[in-house]
């Protein structure tokens, strides 16, 4: 059977959520018959005279549409936006009606992450919000339980709805516990992406 593929995708603003999404994606990778793919979506831009490139002068591609269908799992990134995703990921988002008119995410495991500038930035109610569409689509929800420690010990981000980080202008770089939350997040998806993978090929 080929490798699971396992989608990370996420916009990030200033670096913090693309730092969850690079070590969510090292997680994805500890674990056998997974492979990460990183992708981001463009900003989105009012002028109409001052478009966003169609590739990106750095860091991560854009993510297609293909890309999102072909894949066997999915990890939704953004930083909080007044307790909501950030506008880029939701336009992208709101562009994938006919995934769910062909129902093409059916079925597929997900997760989402998150960063804030604060403790109480609106952390969770991002992660809820960017689950709606991701139920609506059909996709498998997880997140991270309790039987993992730092769940239990971080005094930083981290929750059960999903990993985050809190990027204060004291602490940019993620904590330890924010570190092995994420890694904890990438195993669980792509192990339960790559049992659903099966599943569905053994149905055919």
């Amino acid at each position: 059977m080929s490798s699971a593929r396992i989608l990370v995708l996420y916009y990030s603003a200033n670096g913090a959520t693309h730092q969850l999404a690079k070590c969510i994606a090292r997680g994805i990778e500890q674990v056998t018959g997974a492979e990460a793919m990183i992708r981001t979506v463009p900003r989105v831009v009012t002028a109409v005279s001052e478009p966003e490139p169609s590739v990106p002068s750095s860091g991560a591609p854009y993510c297609t549409i293909d890309e999102l269908a072909s894949c066997d799992g999915l990890a939704l990134g953004s930083p909080t936006r007044f307790g909501n995703m950030a506008a880029p990921l939701k336009y992208f988002l709101d562009s994938t009606s006919s995934l769910w008119l062909n129902g093409q995410l059916i079925d597929k495991p997900a997760c989402v992450f998150t960063s804030s500038s604060s403790q109480h930035g609106g952390q969770e109610s991002t992660l809820l919000s960017m689950q709606i569409p991701l139920l609506h689509h059909g996709m498998v929800l997880m997140g991270i339980p309790y039987s993992e420690d730092a769940l239990h010990q971080t005094q930083s981000g981290g929750t059960p709805y999903g990993a985050s980080h809190i990027a204060s202008e004291h602490q940019q770089q993620l904590t330890d516990h924010e570190h092995s939350l994420c890694i904890a997040q990438g195993k669980r998806l792509a192990a339960l992406a790559i049992t659903m993978k099966s599943h569905r090929n053994t149905s055919l």
